[in-house]
């Protein structure tokens, strides 16, 4: 079961323990990443290997070099409103198998999964991109 430990001494900035790991998030996003940077961050990172197994699974082989550039809107309460993945990747692929994959990707994504189903990121790929 995944475990996180977060400590705050002081202010708006975090320190997050995962296993041996460490990262410090800073609400302000002033000395490091803003929670919804982080999330964005977590959302993509968790997307990339969804993306890899849906391209095998779907028939694509190995899809190469993977880059995903996240952004999000805000409601009127600065809160998450929506979630956009410009995503590019090496492998040449048809537009059907890039549906598959995507809809594919989006079913094992762990993190799409734990965010509202209106935030579920709206993708748009571009192939041969490398």
């Amino acid at each position: 079961m995944p475990e996180v430990t977060t400590t705050s001494e002081a202010g708006y900035s975090s320190e997050n323990e995962a296993r041996n790991f460490s990262l410090t998030i800073d609400a302000t996003g002033e000395d490091a990443p803003d929670t919804l940077e982080a999330l964005l961050a977590a959302y993509g990172s968790c997307y990339v290997p969804a993306l890899r197994v849906g391209g095998e699974q779907r028939g694509a082989g190995d899809l190469g070099r993977i880059e995903i550039e996240a952004s999000a809107d805000l409601n009127d309460d600065d809160k998450l409103d929506a979630v956009h993945f410009d995503v590019a990747w090496e492998a040449d692929v048809d537009d059907e198998t890039v549906d598959e994959i995507v809809e594919r990707a989006h079913e094992l994504c762990k993190v799409g999964d734990a965010v509202k189903e209106s935030l579920v990121a709206d993708v748009s790929v571009e192939t041969d991109a490398f």
